[in-house]
């Protein structure tokens, strides 16, 4: 009996040390015993933040009598607490699921003048199941809140959005579209994706707008793809604005301008080059949009060229890039601003320039980037980038609030009289500091253009700012 119970001993201790391990190799691992599997996840953000001359004071001309502080200084901050789980089915399909929540705030007046503010969001919230249908072919069917990113971020990617009134205003934690219904199926390396999308927009600002759509894509073995979206926006409230005729006057606006538009997205990259071009990297996108009910006609497109010196220490990647969004024609009685939809706007994505992406979306803009990137180490990445940014349509709407303004001889004029809007430099460095914990910081600076300068009527000066912080994900 004692042999038996020291043989109980051993293996119980044998037991709970196999657990331990477990939890050492995957910290958030709950539980996980026959066919179900849960994990916890978790991840937090603190971001300080200051700003001079904020969108090279505008404000002071464009709206004088509101009091807008062109310098300011705040902290940000986030949580992303969540449970997942996964549960095998005698069929061999995996019933999976996800429940999480974003908690975010900002202390301090942000950009937009919002400070002291925050709000408490559910953020996935889905069940979902995959199986395979033959030996080259899988499905995976969700319902519910949960993200998607289809292509390479420039129609369909943010699914909510964070800043105002909901705080967090640089982080954006919030990702996941409100409700979502997904289907993806794959046979070798092609793949077809089919949705239906509700945003999680911002209660003051929501325009009640619904997509549906198909993504088709080829993943090259070699590492190369090429892809094709299409979206229809079946549903929505929010407006369109459009040029006055000749540029003189202020834009009208198109109330649920939105509802019915079409897109037509095609992307690619190409695989790894041999010989005299494998250091050689290419990419490009093109849309074409159109609504029939309003009269819209509207394109966009990027191509972009990337080059590694392998040879060279801390194995120096060098990007040149141009991407356009066609604005309105104001000599035209068609409608030719290309709506970005819910692009990824990140600066290593589908942002117009570094500070000028917070006052330029991707409509009646162009932009010349070049990147340079540099990894003294694995754990250290250093990047350079510089944007060029002009206006593709003269006095026409292109900026937040469409930059109406009355002229010197008391003409209402929208949009800008020059071309140039900006030139934008940014530094950035990101450190991994563990397999959980990243550091990133950033120093940035915007030169406006003449574009700028004949809003004010006079010369304006740059626009500067540097963030830093740390984010821990679990």
């Amino acid at each position: 009996m004692r042999v038996l119970s020291r043989y109980c001993l051993v293996a119980s201790a044998s037991s709970l040390a196999i657990a331990a391990s477990a939890q050492e190799r995957d910290p958030m691992l709950l539980y996980e015993r026959d066919a179900l599997t849960v994990r916890g996840h978790f991840q937090a953000g603190l971001n300080a933040v200051a700003e001079d001359n904020l969108f090279w004071d505008l404000a002071a001309t464009t709206a004088p009598g509101s009091g807008f502080d062109p310098d300011t200084r705040w902290l940000e901050s986030y949580i992303k607490p969540g449970i997942s789980f996964e549960y095998r089915l005698d069929s061999g399909a995996t019933l999976y699921g996800k429940l999480s929540g974003v908690a975010s705030y900002t202390w301090g007046k942000d950009a937009f003048d919002y400070g002291d503010t925050g709000a408490t969001t559910l953020e996935e919230a889905y069940i979902a199941i995959r199986g395979r249908l033959g030996p080259d072919a899988t499905y995976d069917l969700s319902l519910g809140a949960r993200e998607l990113t289809l292509g390479t971020g420039m129609l369909i990617a943010n699914g909510a959005t964070s800043g105002f009134e909901r705080g967090a205003l640089k982080f954006g934690p919030r990702k996941a579209w409100e409700g979502a219904a997904i289907g993806r199926f794959t046979l070798g390396q092609v793949s077809g994706t089919a949705f239906f999308l509700d945003p999680n927009e911002l209660p003051s600002t929501d325009g009640n707008n619904n997509l549906a759509g198909v993504d088709l894509r080829y993943d090259a073995p070699a590492g190369g793809y090429l892809g094709v979206t299409y979206v229809d926006v079946l549903n929505s409230e929010s407006s369109y604005p459009k040029a006055a005729p000749g540029g003189v006057g202020a834009p009208s606006i198109l109330p649920g301008g939105r509802e019915g538009t079409r897109t037509l997205g095609l992307y690619g990259r190409t695989n790894p080059f041999d010989n005299g071009l494998e250091n050689w990297t290419f990419t490009g996108e093109v849309a074409y949009q159109w609504n029939d009910r309003i009269d819209l006609e509207a394109w966009a497109g990027r191509v972009t060229a990337g080059y590694t010196f392998e040879g060279l220490a801390w194995s120096p990647n060098l990007t040149i890039g141009y991407q356009s969004f066609s604005g309105d024609d104001p000599n035209t009685t068609k409608l030719e601003r290309f709506d970005p939809l819910y692009y990824q706007g990140s600066p290593s994505a589908w942002a117009t320039g570094s500070k000028s992406a917070s006052t330029f979306i991707n409509s009646n803009v162009n932009a010349l980037t070049l990147a340079l990137r540099l990894q003294p180490s694995r754990q250290d990445t250093w990047t350079l980038s510089y944007a060029h940014i002009r206006a593709n349509e003269l006095n026409s709407p292109v900026q937040f609030g469409q930059a109406t303004r009355v002229d010197l001889n008391g003409n209402v004029v929208s949009g800008v009289t020059d071309s140039h809007l900006a030139d934008d430099l940014f530094l950035e460095y990101s450190r991994i500091i563990n397999r959980n914990t990243f550091l990133t910081a950033g120093i940035s600076v915007s030169f406006p253009g003449a574009g700028i300068d004949n809003v004010i009527g006079a010369t304006a000066d740059p626009w500067t700012g540097g963030f830093i912080n740390v984010v821990v994900n679990f």
